[in-house]
């Protein structure tokens, strides 16, 4: 079975950086690429960023040149460095595949704000 934690959010001022981290356990689906979500308030989920196995990179636009996804095979564990940050970058954020074919996990509240 697979399970996601993702860890470090919190809150931050516009214009700051936070990094966040997704520890998977159980056997991933290599077929599919892996990918931060994020939700805002009474929203879909959308996607955010996506990493293939072989390490190519897509974002959505919001965060493009802002956000940097990468992945550590070894520890299992994909990142989000988030940089730039601003008001409407305000949400819970998710990893998960491409498509989503997993439990989602609880998420890490990233709340940017002065």
């Amino acid at each position: 079975q697979v399970q996601f934690v993702e860890s470090g959010g919190g809150l931050v001022q516009p214009g700051g950086s936070l990094r966040l981290s997704c520890a998977a356990s159980g056997s991933i689906d290599s077929r599919y690429f892996m990918a931060w979500y994020r939700q805002f308030p009474e929203k879909q989920r959308e996607l955010v960023a996506s990493i293939t196995v072989g390490g190519s990179t897509d974002y959505v636009d919001s965060v493009k040149g802002r956000f940097s996804i990468s992945r550590d095979n070894a520890k299992n564990t994909v990142y989000l460095q988030m940089a730039s940050l601003k008001p409407e970058d305000t949400a819970v954020y998710y990893c998960n595949t491409g498509p989503a074919v997993y439990s989602w996990g609880q998420g890490t509240q990233v709340t940017v704000s002065s």
